[in-house]
């Protein structure tokens, strides 16, 4: 009997081995395969003085998030790839840049909030949602995110201490090779990340926690513009991210339960507010606070999507009433 419980065990243990690291291995190769050409990349035009011109443009909208013009790059990167291409340029550029945690986290919020625009956007607009509107709320949304928890963390000198990075930063010494072994190391680092967050992901579904946050934000999602039919929806893509809940959001819009407002103030909310465990978990990693990147972005992105349907309602409210 023992001997047949410890097999069962056994191979339950290694099942569970085997699919973590299956998954670990399809999500760092996904990642691998973005990080290594943008890593290379951005040594290049560093190499070639291109990155300091880049800086140079993007400057003026980095100051007003309290950052170095480098940083930029980062989030220019992160908006037109994904939150790992971002990363990418983020360890290659860290010589220098003696940064906040603070500032990191306000880096990574702005990453959070606006990234993967192409292909996110995309979805936004197959589920019914306009793509500039949208867009605009993403990255104004991003930017005065952005402000407000700078200047927050200035007035109440809140993480103003020197950020803990885990990447390695490699000194400007022109070494290739030291720049090469410090690139693979950061590699092998970003898998233990995405392995850990896995096995994390894994822990946060059988203990109920995505269960429970689903719980949470459901009953109060339809004081945002949305029926009970959108809610559930909703609260799945602000977890799991756009991908997953733009294609929900799709495959309701194709049955006609949901008016275009609400797809719209959906895909406005998840837009500000989405990959709350994954991405998050993810920034924490580079030196994100969770204060910053989690708890904040959650109560500014349900503010202004209050805001943005309140006011939306007084435009159409004015405009019927012109019309009678």
């Amino acid at each position: 009997m023992n001997t047949d419980f410890s097999r069962i065990t056994w191979k339950a243990l290694k099942e569970l081995v085997q699919s973590l690291g299956r998954e670990t291995w399809l999500t760092s190769w996904e990642l691998i395969r973005i990080t290594i050409p943008v890593t290379i990349a951005t040594k290049i035009l560093e190499e070639l003085g291109f990155i300091s011109s880049l800086s140079a443009v993007l400057e003026p909208v980095m100051a007003v998030l309290g950052l170095p013009g480098a940083l930029g790059l980062v989030w220019a990167t992160a908006m037109l790839t994904n939150i790992y291409g971002g990363i990418a340029v983020f360890a290659t550029l860290l010589p220098g840049l003696a940064l906040t945690s603070a500032q990191v986290t306000v880096l990574c919020s702005a990453m959070l909030i606006a990234h993967s625009l192409p292909v996110e956007l995309s979805v936004s607009k197959r589920a019914g949602a306009a793509l500039w509107p949208i867009a605009i709320i993403r990255l104004l949304g991003a930017v005065v995110y952005g402000f407000l928890l700078n200047r927050l963390c200035l007035a109440f000198d809140i993480w103003q201490q020197p950020a803990v990075l885990l990447f390695k930063a490699t000194a400007k010494s022109g070494d290739l090779l030291q720049w090469g072994l410090d690139q693979l190391q950061n590699q092998l680092l970003i898998v233990v990340v995405i392995f850990l967050i896995v096995v994390c992901m894994r822990l946060l579904r059988v203990i109920g926690v995505l269960g429970l946050l689903e719980k949470i934000l459901a009953p109060v999602l339809p004081f945002f513009g949305m029926s009970h039919q959108a809610a559930p929806i909703t609260v799945v893509g602000m977890i799991m991210g756009i991908g997953y809940g733009g294609a929900l959001i799709i495959r309701e819009t194709s049955t006609g339960k949901l008016s275009k407002e609400e797809v719209f103030n959906s895909m406005a909310l998840m837009g500000l507010c989405h990959g709350l465990v994954e991405d998050t978990l993810i920034m924490a990693a580079i030196g994100g606070k969770f204060g910053g990147i989690l708890w904040g972005r959650i109560v500014f992105s349900l503010i202004v999507t209050y805001l943005l349907v309140r006011g939306l309602r007084i435009l159409a409210e004015r405009r019927i009433r012109q019309r009678a």
